[in-house]
């Protein structure tokens, strides 16, 4: 440990690392504003839209369809096995039924925009609304 320590009082091991910072929530409100500024639709067309995307997503992910967007991601229904389970405060065993989950698998787009935000701050390129 001594020699690490020594290693690191002499700036061997230091990196520039990205500073960590709280990212910002973006809601359906702030979407909304700023898809109807980028379209010259009015707030609640763009409301009443992006509404209908998201109630279409969630029916088909009901009837266990999948959804593909291209370079955004793919969401699925999986069907997770029925298991034993510990209750961690009476270690007794409880079963846990068969249930059905959504995963989403990240697309390229997304993943590499995701992956190179990482090198620069957060919410750079996003203006609050």
């Amino acid at each position: 440990m001594e020699i690490q320590s020594n290693m690191h009082q002499h700036g061997e091991f230091e990196q520039a690392l990205p500073e960590i910072t709280q990212p910002t929530t973006i809601t359906k409100k702030d979407l909304v504003s700023r898809i109807a500024t980028q379209s010259g639709e009015t707030k609640v067309a763009t409301k009443n839209i992006l509404q209908m995307f998201l109630d279409e997503i969630i029916n088909e992910l009901g009837r266990g369809n999948r959804l593909e967007f291209r370079d955004f991601g793919v969401f699925e229904v999986h069907q997770r096995q029925p298991r034993l389970a510990h209750n961690p405060r009476t270690g007794e065993k409880v079963r846990v039924p068969a249930r059905r989950v959504v995963k989403f698998k990240v697309g390229r787009v997304m993943r590499e925009k995701v992956t190179d935000s990482a090198h620069t701050e957060p919410n750079s390129g996003l203006q609050p609304t």
